[in-house]
């Protein structure tokens, strides 16, 4: 039942072609189940409708994760086009260590030869460029965590912007809002927890802190509480003028009328 289970969910895991594959693989499934277990099966396929996306851009395709798992597992130099986030590409050398995923991305950390560091690349970015090669010895890895390495990458040092925010809220609670793509979490005492996290400026993140609908200590840097209060000096304009202007109507042409005192009133 776990598997059928998950060959349902499979679908949005971000690999190309998963679902279909996951569905012949479900039938497959059943051809070999025990009665009991066929019809438990065959209630979860008829009575489970799957709200899922249309066909992903971002998807990988299958064919380069088991090439980048064989090249991590041999120890083999890769060679590949990688394309940007601007859509530029570059031809990369490097030693794969191991491929990470999150909940619909996969990514493989690497040490680039001709960058000299630890460097973390989207798989669905990847061209492999035959042929591989030679073998390497392979090098300590950049953390002990790689998955955290990877989310701190992807959510923080990707942006130009970083914070540490205290959440005043459990850890628990945190962290079914906030996402390894989105920022890391670190568990500070029974009503509280560390978020770092990125954005493109320091305005987004003070949108992005706000939504996630926590009240939060701004710890660094200053230049976010210097924009938290700008924020709120904003909402306070905008509450006391609501408070002092009624709702404004529209007439039957969908304009708003003028206003005694406003644009087009009358001399």
């Amino acid at each position: 039942m776990a598997v059928a289970v998950g060959l349902r969910t499979a679908a949005g895991q971000g690999v190309e072609g998963i679902g279909e594959t996951s569905v012949r693989a479900l039938a497959k499934l059943e051809q070999v189940l025990p009665d009991r277990l066929r019809r438990r099966v065959g209630a979860l396929n008829a009575y489970t409708v799957p709200m899922l996306r249309g066909p992903r851009a971002d998807a990988v395709d299958p064919a380069v994760l088991t090439e980048l798992a064989h090249l991590c597992r041999d120890a083999e130099r890769l060679r590949f086009a990688y394309r940007g986030h601007d859509g530029t590409s570059t031809r990369r050398t490097v030693e794969p260590h191991r491929l990470v995923c999150s909940e619909h991305r996969w990514y493989l950390v690497a040490w680039d030869l001709d960058r000299e560091d630890w460097r973390t690349f989207r798989a669905d970015r990847i061209t492999p460029a035959p042929p591989h090669g030679p073998r390497f010895v392979p090098r300590e890895p950049p953390a002990d965590d790689l998955a955290a390495y990877v989310s701190r990458g992807v959510s923080t040092h990707a942006y130009a912007a970083h914070a540490v925010i205290r959440l005043l809220v459990p850890l628990e609670v945190a962290a079914e809002r906030i996402s390894p793509t989105t920022g890391t979490l670190e568990a500070e005492g029974p009503d509280s927890c560390l978020l770092r996290t990125g954005a493109a400026s320091l305005e987004v993140m003070v949108i992005h802190v706000m939504l996630l609908g926590f009240d939060f200590e701004v710890l660094e840097p200053v230049g976010l509480i210097d924009a938290v209060r700008a924020a709120h000096d904003r909402l306070a304009r905008s509450l006391a003028r609501a408070g002092t202007t009624g709702p404004r109507t529209r007439d039957d042409a969908g304009r708003t009328p003028a206003t005694p005192n406003g644009p087009g009133a009358g001399s």
